[in-house]
C-alpha cells in the first residue's frame, strides 16, 4: 500500500531532527532521480538506522512548466518497499522532504 504524505506541525520531531546526510537533485536527469534516491537511501539506512536524511528538489521554479522533481521523488518515496524509510514529509520552504529512515 503506497503511504501518504504526512502533514506535520513545526512541532513535530521529523520537522526539527537535524540530517545526517543530504542529497541534492538539482541538476539530475529525471531518469536517474529514482536510482540515485534509491540507493542514497540504502546507504543511509545501513549507516544510520532512524536518522534523518534530507532530499533537496527544489520547487520546481527552473522547470519548464509543472515542477519535475519533487513530484517524482514524492512518489518514489511512497513507493519504496516496506522496511526502507519509516516517515517523510515536504521541508518547509517545499524544496525537498525530510525522510525518517527504518
Amino acid at each position: 500500500m503506497p503511504r501518504r504524505q504526512p502533514q506535520f506541525s513545526a512541532a513535530d520531531p521529523l520537522f526539527d531532527a537535524k540530517a545526517v546526510a543530504t542529497l541534492d537533485l538539482h541538476g539530475f536527469p529525471a531518469g536517474e532521480v529514482e536510482a540515485a534516491l534509491k540507493a542514497f537511501l540504502e546507504t543511509w539506512k545501513t549507516r544510520a538506522p532512524g536518522a534523518v536524511v534530507h532530499v533537496i528538489t527544489g520547487r520546481g521554479r527552473g522547470s519548464k512548466g509543472a515542477p519535475i522533481l519533487r513530484p517524482l521523488v514524492r512518489r518514489v518515496l511512497r513507493n519504496l518497499p516496506a522496511g526502507t524509510i519509516r516517515e517523510f514529509a515536504l521541508t518547509a520552504n517545499e524544496g525537498g522532504y525530510r525522510v525518517r529512515l527504518q
